[in-house]
């Protein structure tokens, strides 16, 4: 167990909340942690049909480069997590779904912080033109299922959730976990 003795430095965002602690550890000796205040995210796997998904294509600053993703986003305050899923994914696709299960809940970075994001799988979808978040979103691509699987093992997706949630859900699907009736 680690006891926190002090909060050396924080910084406040629009969304988290950086802080860098001293703490000491079970031994008895001091060290510095870096503690992140993150709200919970939800993130979405979005089926255009059982062989097809809807994937996003956004700039990321901190890789400095554009990625192909699952939609996804953070909570707002008093929004749940599906209500953030259907949210997330009518304003970086333009789509909404008629059905959305619960595929997963993480820790992306647990080591340093408190977030934690749910991954849904989404489907039966409908398309609402006009509300894609353009400053955010460059591209909405339509993937088959088997080429992310691909990307994903040529590491063309890198993204974290993005693997867990295309993986998990053929793995559920495997093990039958997921009914027929999902894609119609």
């Amino acid at each position: 167990m680690e006891t926190k003795l002090r909060t050396l430095a924080s910084i406040h965002a629009n969304h988290f909340s950086a802080h860098l602690d001293a703490v000491r550890l079970r031994t008895g000796k001091t060290t510095e942690r870096i503690r992140i205040e993150h709200p919970e995210a939800a993130a979405v796997l979005p089926f255009i049909d059982a062989e097809r998904i809807l994937m996003v294509r956004q700039w990321r600053y901190a890789v400095g480069r554009a990625t192909l993703e699952i939609p996804a986003g953070k909570v707002d305050p008093e929004e749940g997590l599906e209500t953030c899923a259907h949210r997330e994914l009518l304003e970086e696709t333009g789509y909404r779904a008629s059905r959305l299960i619960s595929l997963f809940r993480y820790h992306p970075a647990i080591g340093y912080s408190d977030e934690v994001i749910e991954i849904f799988a989404a489907s039966g979808l409908d398309a609402h033109p006009g509300t894609l978040d353009v400053d955010e979103i460059s591209h909405v691509e339509t993937v088959p299922l088997a080429q992310a699987m691909d990307w994903i093992v040529d590491g063309t997706i890198s993204d974290g959730k993005t693997v867990l949630g295309i993986f998990l859900f053929n793995e559920r699907m495997k093990r039958g976990e997921i009914p027929a009736s999902f894609f119609t």
